[in-house]
């Protein structure tokens, strides 16, 4: 457990906001039991982000005990692919959470009485890591690019949008190369044929995030072709997620962002 942490939970302790036992407890593991899910309350100093929530599949119950025990740990808890039925559903219950209809991802501010042990005031966790660029081919593409870009925001990162420069109209991307270049991972999200990435690649001296999308006619098979097309792109700063994958996306360049960040400040 981090030294803010264990500040933060001697600090309940001594103002009878928890029990003696509570606080063992709790210093003592890094997983929560809360019934049918074993919280990560460990994977910050790990992996350097907290557990992240997936809404498909759960119901509302399980991500509202979730989200109560990452709030009260002092973590901004982050959720994905929650549709709009449960997100009204919990934000009655925690009415700071902030819900992205497009991205369909639900976040909840760290508690601001927990603010020592918040991401934006732990060294480990800073409020800005470094900046992230999350470029889309089409205007059909954007339910991914949002869900990259709300996850790069949630990891700290500056994070610039910049929307349908697709190849099929090849002077808009150069048009806003601008607005992409010096950022520490760019994430292209297209589908069709999944042109894009390979060209924003030879543009640009940094990592290229490509995420395929399941946009398309028949042969583009679900995502599979722009999947393909990326993988054999010739342009060697271009790595690939899978279809749909805005999150994974977004988390990945959340990570280089962080590191960059911290190779300029050292």
């Amino acid at each position: 457990m981090r030294p803010v942490d264990i500040k933060r939970l001697a600090r309940h302790l001594l103002e009878d906001e928890i029990s003696l036992d509570e606080f063992v407890t709790r210093l003592a593991a890094p997983t929560a039991d809360l019934g049918e899910v074993a919280l990560d309350l460990d994977r910050a100093r790990r992996c350097g982000f907290p557990e992240v929530v997936f809404g498909e599949g759960k119901t509302v119950a399980t991500i509202e005990k979730i989200f109560a025990r990452l709030h009260d740990e002092g973590v901004e808890a982050f959720a994905t692919r929650v549709d709009e039925d449960k997100a009204d559903t919990l934000a009655s219950v925690f009415p700071t959470a902030r819900y992205n209809s497009l991205a369909r991802t639900l976040r909840l501010p760290a508690a601001e009485t927990a603010s020592e042990a918040t991401p934006s005031a732990d060294a480990a966790f800073p409020k800005v890591r470094g900046r992230v660029a999350v470029v889309t081919a089409g205007t059909t593409d954007m339910p991914v690019a949002e869900e990259a870009r709300e996850t790069a925001d949630w990891t700290g990162a500056e994070v610039t949008l910049v929307q349908d420069v697709g190849v099929a109209g090849p002077h808009r991307l150069p048009e806003r190369l601008a607005d992409i270049r010096g950022a520490d991972a760019v994430v292209v999200v297209a589908g069709m044929e999944g042109a894009l990435p390979s060209v924003a690649g030879g543009h640009l001296d940094c990592p290229v995030i490509a995420v395929p999308t399941s946009v398309g006619y028949g042969a583009n098979f679900g995502g599979f072709a722009a999947l393909l097309s990326m993988l054999n792109s010739c342009a060697a700063n271009v790595a690939v997620v899978n279809i749909d994958a805005g999150f994974k996306g977004g988390y990945l360049a959340g990570l280089i962002a962080r590191q960059a960040a911290r190779g300029r400040a050292s």
